[in-house]
């Protein structure tokens, strides 16, 4: 028995039932996705939910607003995927009124689309003979064909795309990839995989050369940068606040914040001076200050940790554009100034 042959029997009988996987819907393919880009199936399968449920056609996200798309993916992170949901839909809507692209060549000049989502979507929707190779697909043909080549190079993912290519079953392709996939992800996975009840342990390069541990082989990530954010929470007598739209691009952007100042270093109640606080913009006269977290709150994303302090600045009057405290909630925020939100004592 072949390899594309052993991995469909294998996903017949082990396969997950998932909502995506019983339609041919593509504004659902896609949407599950972009969410499962950077997320674990166990974790972008509510957030799947939730969006189809608000959101039960293309138009319907079309229309609905940024903001109210970033609360509903509040806690996914990467928020690039929300925003580039939102454009590619209103192309769709505005473009190719409501009318999916139906292959890759078209799918893959959608924003926040690139070869492995426009794979996907041609084969599962459209039946296209194209391989999809995401990290499991990488892990799964690294370890059985004994390939050390660094997948996030140019020279990998070429060869690992061509590899998939020359292997889909050109009589179902979208089994074939949802098959390597689920076979990646349950069975040959990145830590200590049971290769005793493996059907491919038999010609597995891997496990005969003992490199399972070993392979795929990863360059370095980029160093990690090391920030220190000091968040001010102004609160006057009228439980009134200050909330910001971060504009800029970046980490969250168009996400909801308190002002933020950053500062070379861990700041103490007693240093709190240091925190360059612009007076005259926020009219501030007369304040009392506490520091709401004397350990740093580590906030870790994927290029950078955020060594993070929330300060509590009591004053008499805030600007116009102070809003209640109790309407916090309503705005997308990133996890770590929601959670703030839901513990703080407002």
């Amino acid at each position: 028995m072949d390899f594309k042959d052993t991995l469909i029997i294998w996903y017949s009988a082990n396969k997950r039932e998932l909502p995506w996987r019983k339609t041919k819907n593509p504004y659902h393919i896609w949407l599950s996705e972009i969410i499962l880009q950077q997320t674990q199936v166990n974790q972008g399968l509510p957030y799947y939910e939730r969006f189809i449920a608000q959101y039960p056609t293309v138009f319907d996200l079309a229309n609905a607003s940024e903001t109210s798309i970033l609360k509903l993916w509040q806690g996914l992170g990467y928020y690039s995927r929300a925003r580039n949901l939102h454009t590619s839909a209103k192309l769709i809507v505005n473009e190719f009124d409501g009318e999916f692209p139906n292959n890759y060549k078209d799918l893959i000049k959608l924003k926040g689309v690139g070869d492995y989502t426009a794979s996907a979507i041609a084969s599962f929707a459209f039946n296209e003979v194209e391989a999809v190779v995401d990290g499991n697909v990488y892990r799964v043909l690294s370890r059985y064909f004994g390939i050390d080549t660094p997948i996030n190079t140019t020279a990998g993912i070429k060869e690992f795309k061509s590899l998939a290519t020359s292997l889909i079953d050109t009589e179902q392709p979208a089994t074939f990839n949802q098959a390597i996939m689920e076979f990646g992800a349950i069975q040959c996975k990145p830590k200590n995989p049971d290769c005793s009840i493996c059907p491919l342990q038999d010609s597995c390069v891997a496990l005969e050369k003992q490199l399972v541990e070993v392979l795929p082989v990863k360059l370095k990530k980029t160093k990690v940068t090391k920030k220190h954010f000091n968040y001010l929470v102004f609160i006057d007598p009228h439980k009134n606040t200050l909330f910001e739209q971060r504009t800029k691009k970046g980490i969250w952007q168009n996400l909801y914040q308190f002002p933020l100042v950053e500062s070379e270093r861990s700041l103490n109640a007693e240093e709190f001076h240091l925190l360059n606080i612009d007076s005259e913009l926020l009219d501030i006269s007369n304040f009392d200050h506490s520091l709401y977290n004397e350990a740093d709150i580590v906030h870790k994303l994927s290029h950078q940790h955020l060594y993070t302090k929330f300060w509590i600045i009591e004053v008499e009057e805030l600007p116009k554009e102070a809003i209640p405290t109790k309407t916090l909630t309503n705005y997308p925020a990133p996890v770590l100034i929601s959670d703030f939100i839901n513990e703080f004592p407002f």
